[in-house]
């Protein structure tokens, strides 16, 4: 099938009626006077697993779970179908699912497994921004290369392969499906349903595995040794963690297949050496380009508490070590996530940023039931926005480009439903369930022994917060 140009910003394939070609900037994100605000390149370029074997178009996207409900989806988690039944990347591609997907996308419509986009649900500047900008110089590529059922004759080149949950740290805004550790600490305490994560039990565990090594591993390698791969997001789990990682990437420094390679990370930097090799000295300097998101919430000890395993010193020197590869200071970046403890400490975390002279991307701990609460939104209105405006008024005399999307992000927050405005009904049970929670766990990870902070500890230095979290 060949594409024609009618001159006026669609694509006319033969056969098939009219695409509303998207008008996309340099900066990946479309003109005022685009007429599709609503493409993604993603489904075009992009395949995402999850650790438990989910095949989606992106780790946000929320199509209806094959076998185990993901973070992104809220609800309890339950099994939604008969029992695991992954697919590999072939039969994923083009499934009907897939080529409706893009069909649509094509034709400017608003569909709901891109939600999290469209309503801008984790941050402002959403996920489709980035394939959007990486894939820009593909655009025309992918729109001839679907047919009208929305088949793609072209391969996914952009590879976000969880291989497994393997990861050191257990941050509070986790859980197991992501973290080892988290899962661990589950099993331990008997923490954990056949009912809703159907994913631990040993014997389905064993099949995923088996799955995840023999598969996945194996369609990610064939990607990285056969050139066909031109972007590669590492995140896990930990994917420092991972000697897959390691291997691959040295492989394709060997093969000089990375000159043609962008790697992107979302790691919590607890490693960058692995069996004498150096991420920053002897791995990237060979790639095309990279960029490291880096996560951290706070600094010091309210960091350590939020993200069970941090050594905060050991994080910052990692960090510096990134910040001296030479022409490449840019690219690492500070990956915020917005949490209740982590507001106590913003201002530090802002004031390191201007030092380090780093971007901070922003996102938000979301919520689908009000039991969450290390979320901000669990706050009452007026103590959350009171918070919001100390917070706005120390930055915003002294932000720059590299911190706008967090004053942003904070701007965005007064806007948006506290869990009282959002479950009337429901957020004082949701308060309880929640607070017994985070009990629970203090109990579990020994807080307040070892110069280890308590959530009591944070909450202290203001009032209004503390009494809302000791209140009857």
């Amino acid at each position: 099938m060949s594409a024609q140009s009618d001159g006026n910003n669609t694509v006319q394939p033969q056969g098939c009626g009219a695409r509303i070609k998207p008008l996309i900037n340099r900066h990946g994100k479309y003109e005022a006077e685009s007429p599709n605000t609503t493409f993604c390149m993603a489904p075009f370029t992009h395949t995402y697993i999850s650790p438990q074997s989910e095949r989606r178009m992106c780790c946000a996207s929320r199509e209806e779970a094959s076998f185990i409900r993901q973070y992104i989806d809220g609800g309890t988690g339950q099994n939604t179908h008969d029992g695991y039944n992954p697919t590999t990347l072939d039969e994923h591609w083009n499934s009907e699912h897939m080529r409706r997907v893009r069909l649509d996308l094509l034709e400017g419509k608003r569909i709901p497994e891109c939600e999290v986009c469209n309503d801008k649900i984790l941050n402002v500047d959403v996920y489709r921004n980035w394939f959007n900008l990486l894939f820009r110089d593909k655009l025309d590529d992918v729109i001839a290369a679907t047919d009208e059922t929305g088949h793609l004759s072209r391969p996914a080149i952009s590879f976000d392969y969880r291989i497994n949950n393997l990861c050191n740290f257990k941050c509070r805004m986790c859980g197991q499906q992501l973290s080892s550790s988290w899962e661990a600490e589950n099993r331990r305490f008997d923490e954990w349903s056949r009912v809703h994560e159907p994913w631990m039990i040993p014997e389905v565990k064993q099949v995923i595995e088996k799955f995840q090594t023999s598969v996945v591993e194996a369609e990610l390698e064939t990607a990285c040794k056969d050139g066909t791969v031109e972007e590669l997001y590492w995140v896990g789990g930990e994917p420092l963690m991972w000697e897959t990682h390691w291997r691959l990437m040295e492989h394709m420094v060997q093969s000089r297949h990375s000159k043609d390679v962008f790697a992107r990370y979302n790691t919590n930097l607890s490693r960058v050496e692995w069996n004498g090799s150096h991420l920053f000295r002897d791995i990237l300097p060979h790639y095309r380009d990279y960029l490291m998101c880096c996560s951290i919430d706070g600094t010091g000890k309210i960091g350590e508490f939020i993200r069970t395993g941090l050594v905060w010193d050991e994080w910052l020197a990692n960090f510096r070590a990134g910040l001296e590869v030479p022409n490449r200071r840019d690219r690492m970046k500070i990956d915020l996530t917005l949490t209740l403890p982590g507001l106590f400490d913003l201002k530090n975390l802002f004031d390191l940023a201007n030092e380090l002279q780093v971007n901070v991307l922003t996102k938000i701990v979301y919520a689908f039931t009000p039991d969450k609460m290390m979320s901000p939104f669990a706050l009452p209105r007026s103590v959350l926005d009171a918070m919001l405006d100390d917070l706005l008024a120390y930055m915003e005399p002294k932000t720059s480009h590299l911190t706008e999307g967090l004053v942003a992000t904070l701007r965005d927050m007064k806007k948006r439903p506290t869990f009282a405005e959002q479950w009337p009904d429901q957020h004082e049970a949701g308060f309880r369930k929640g607070r017994e929670f985070m009990r629970r766990l203090a109990h579990r990870r020994s807080d307040g022994t070892n110069g280890r902070l308590t959530i009591e500890d944070i909450f202290s230095a203001n009032t209004d917060v503390m009494n809302w979290w000791m209140r009857n």
